[in-house]
């Protein structure tokens, strides 16, 4: 694994508003993502961790600010060149249960590939890379739909890898799996972070996990956007406001929430 050097960032936001014509959901947001970071989005269902996301990665128009990728507004980047910018994996993915592992990584290159979707050597080898990072490439050609919620999640991740793009999306990426493999997902996230150069950002409601594994936290909660490390964010008793203290509560000592 690539030791972690002084990054410069890659994605910034400033003063920005985010929502929909009639509702702000958050406001004089300022943030910055770093190259080669796992970033986390926190916060409870509904405070506009999705709509942050969207907002982002350009799918959602913001309300007021700038957002910037490599020191360019995002709104003169072109579809296609935003494509090779940032690769997106939603939680419900549509996909045919028919398509084999390696044509379903395949689809992460026609940002590239001509008008007839034909893959070059460089894209085949982009899947193959891809295949061999997330360990399936034994897997290459089964049908998707015999696979796992973790082999499925793991073929995703691939595909956004074999996009080759300098930042990834990912909502919810944990969804649906067992303790096992939400760890198993996020510590691979972590490890491509490093070994790819690449910036990732995911929203979760794993906070725990999170704290432990990530570079930076995102917490959106209250109309606010905060960015901090999780030291940080553990310090500052924001944690401790997230939840009603009728069930559950934050303990800065271990590092978890926990019943009441």
């Amino acid at each position: 694994m690539k030791e972690k050097t002084k990054t410069k960032p890659i994605l910034q936001a400033q003063e920005l508003s985010i929502g929909y014509s009639d509702k702000i959901v958050a406001e004089d947001i300022s943030l910055k993502i770093n190259e080669a970071e796992l970033v986390a989005v926190i916060g409870i269902n509904g405070s506009g961790k999705s709509t942050l996301l969207k907002t982002l990665t350009g799918n959602l128009k913001c309300l007021s600010g700038t957002i910037s990728i490599q020191q360019k507004n995002i709104n003169e980047i072109s579809v296609q060149k935003l494509s090779e910018l940032i690769s997106i994996v939603l939680t419900e993915t549509q996909f045919s249960q028919n398509l084999l592992v390696e044509e379903l990584v395949a689809l992460g290159r026609q940002p590239y590939t001509n008008w007839l979707g034909q893959l070059s050597n460089k894209d085949i080898n982009a899947v193959k890379q891809a295949l061999q990072l997330l360990e399936i490439e034994d897997k290459s050609k089964r049908k998707c739909g015999s696979l796992s919620d973790g082999q499925l999640q793991k073929v995703f991740l691939a595909r956004a890898i074999a996009q080759e793009t300098p930042l990834i999306f990912l909502d919810e990426p944990t969804t649906h799996l067992d303790l096992y493999h939400k760890i198993f997902v996020l510590k691979l996230l972590k490890t491509l972070s490093r070994r790819t150069n690449k910036s990732i950002v995911f929203a979760t409601h794993e906070i725990n996990l999170a704290l432990q594994l990530c570079d930076q936290i995102i917490l959106v909660s209250n109309g606010k956007v905060t960015q901090k490390t999780p030291e940080e964010l553990i310090n500052s008793n924001l944690l401790q406001e997230l939840f009603p203290k009728d069930l559950v509560e934050f303990d800065a000592a271990t590092k978890n929430f926990k019943v009441l």
